[in-house]
């Protein structure tokens, strides 16, 4: 990360949308020019009490793409206000998912802590200035003093305190003289602001008291600065220039504005000071991106860790196999709009595919195993058959893989009796030869029979060969069969475990209307087989991705791969059936 350009390996040109409108109308008219800077600089600003998730993912791709696209930058600042939720561990995730999606943010990486003492100095010039004072009020009496959306609050009876007292308690605040709750720092944003509809107005809170320790400043403070407080003057300290949020913070913005227009005049910071515009969140169905449940799943054991293939965190995603590519491609497709709406996670899954088809290998798999015997295939003997190691890039070569006279096939390839149109392994019947099917990339074969165990199960699929029939031979053409099914060589095979992964929830939206998300649990989100793979794939490397032909996109486990012993995740199926 050496330069304040952003890049990103999306190659899909961006839709126009009203933030897109907005920053080249700005740019046009030279409304953020100063002097060394660009005129596009954006941020993302995660808390870092937690990993991000999918919603992040949307953030990340809109405020790193503007500035790639508009020849600006994008600083990555932690907004690391919160001592007691906060830990390195969730720093250190933030920044491997931001570079992982393809962003960088140069040397422009930044922490609200970085700005405590002029967050501080900011503080004390609006208590001199009136515009903020200490509230000595309970949490209690606070909330029920401030009103609701209907009835205007209360003034505090703190709320005319001398401005000399003011800065006193709040010099003491800062001393560690009182406990956490004994004070809070507060905006007078104009007189009758407890009056005014919008809530986030009524004396929003600068500063409270809170005894913690940071995973930076350690122990230095025992006041932290309010989110509304930090996140504004940051901007401005920064010189971002479009300060781009979701809808939430909406109501948010007439403060932001007051907060940057009051000390922009006052002097501490270049002009002209960020705007915020804010866009619709992303909202995928078949997930839950709410932290608390997130963590609730982990700490419950409901998911086995952060990195649970089945979270929408960004390390399970990855962890998955999702591509960063397809993330983006989503998140472009989705669009950016101003209201609220659902996007379908097939929509997602459709990106996934569409990325992966054209750059992963094939590779064959069996997954539900049933032993097929060739009986009159030479004992002893392996006959090589290759394949092409992707359809549509011959330049790639082939991969060769051995038939020999076991194999292993799915077991839904043999139907004792079978139904009208199935054209795979069915046996001999009232005198009438078993089917004739093609071993794919090798031989024709005619089933003889089949064994079956005590219980009256299939154990065994028997067939003959036709040795002229080997694909890629002249002889080939001279058998005609409807049914073409994948094989692995039973003695030649790779042993592996394979993770089968689906959607987490069986509900569209199994925590909307105080739905209880815990009763949506999927049970079918993870089955976990033993697999028979062609041989080549025992050199698979953590995060390499492939098409198991007929079954869909797999990636090796990039924790659990071991050399020579790979793990696989399914990432998605070949197809979306999950309507069905």
């Amino acid at each position: 990360m050496s330069n304040d350009k952003n890049s990103s390996g999306a190659a899909a040109a961006p839709a126009p949308n009203f933030l897109r409108t907005i920053v080249e109308n700005d740019v046009a008219a030279g409304t953020h020019r100063r002097e060394g800077l660009p005129d596009v600089i954006t941020r993302f600003p995660p808390e870092p009490n937690g990993y991000l998730h999918i919603g992040h993912a949307k953030s990340i791709c809109l405020n790193f793409g503007l500035a790639r696209d508009y020849n600006g930058r994008c600083h990555l600042r932690f907004d690391d206000t919160n001592p007691a939720r906060e830990e390195q561990e969730f720093v250190d995730s933030i920044k491997d998912s931001v570079q992982w999606l393809g962003f960088s943010w140069g040397e422009h990486l930044h922490y609200a802590s970085d700005y405590f003492e002029q967050l501080y100095e900011m503080a004390e010039f609006l208590i001199k200035e009136g515009k903020a004072y200490v509230d000595s009020q309970s949490a209690e009496e606070m909330a029920a003093n401030r009103g609701n959306f209907g009835t205007p609050g209360t003034n505090s009876r703190y709320r005319n305190r001398p401005v000399e007292e003011s800065l006193q308690i709040f010099r003491d605040m800062k001393a560690g003289k009182y406990k956490d709750g004994e004070h809070v720092l507060r905006a007078k944003m104009s007189e009758d602001a407890m009056a005014s509809p919008i809530m986030s107005n009524r004396d929003p809170a600068l500063y409270r008291i809170r005894h913690a320790h940071h995973h930076r400043t350690g122990d230095a403070w025992c006041i932290y600065p309010m989110y509304d407080y930090t996140h504004p003057i940051s901007d401005a300290l920064e010189n971002i220039t479009h300060s781009i949020c979701t809808l939430e913070f909406q109501d948010h913005r007439p403060f932001y504005d007051w907060l940057v227009d009051t000390l922009g005049a006052a002097g501490f910071f270049r002009k002209p000071v960020p705007r915020q515009y804010e866009f619709a969140r992303l909202n995928l169905t078949y997930i839950v991106t709410s932290k608390r449940k997130l963590r609730q799943m982990v700490e419950e054991g409901i998911v086995d860790g952060w990195d649970d293939p089945r979270l929408p965190t960004l390390v399970g995603m990855r962890r998955r196999g999702f591509t960063p590519e397809a993330i983006q491609m989503m998140s472009e497709r989705t669009g950016v709009t101003k209201s609220d709406g659902w996007i379908d996670f097939g929509v997602l899954e459709g990106c996934v595919r569409e990325d992966l088809d054209p750059k992963a290998p094939r590779g064959i798999a069996v997954l539900r195993p049933l032993k097929l015997i060739i009986d009159n295939f030479p004992e002893g003997e392996a006959h090589e058959c290759s394949s092409p190691v992707h359809p549509h890039h011959p330049e790639l070569g082939n991969r060769t893989f051995p038939i020999t006279k076991e194999l292993w096939i799915e077991e839904e390839d043999f139907m004792e009796v079978p139904t009208k149109g199935y054209f795979r392994f069915t046996p001999p019947v009232d005198g009438q030869p078993g089917a004739r099917v093609r071993l794919k990339y090798g031989y024709v074969v005619e089933c003889t029979g089949y064994d079956k165990d005590a219980d009256g199960k299939v154990t065994a699929v028997h067939v003959n060969y036709f040795p002229d029939s080997k694909s890629g031979t002249e002889g080939a053409n001279n058998y005609k069969v409807k049914g073409n099914i994948h094989w692995v060589s039973a003695s030649h095979a790779l042993e592996a475990e394979v993770r089968l992964y689906d959607r987490l929830f069986t509900d569209a939206m199994p925590d909307a209307g105080g739905k209880d998300f815990k009763e949506f649990l999927n049970p079918k989100a993870l089955e976990v087989v033993t697999g028979y793979l062609e041989p080549g794939l025992a050199n698979a490397k953590p995060e390499e991705r492939f098409q198991f032909e007929r079954h869909g996109y797999f990636v090796a486990d990039r924790h659990d791969t071991q050399p020579g012993k790979p793990v696989f995740n399914r990432i998605v199926t070949l197809k979306d059936s999950w309507q069905k």
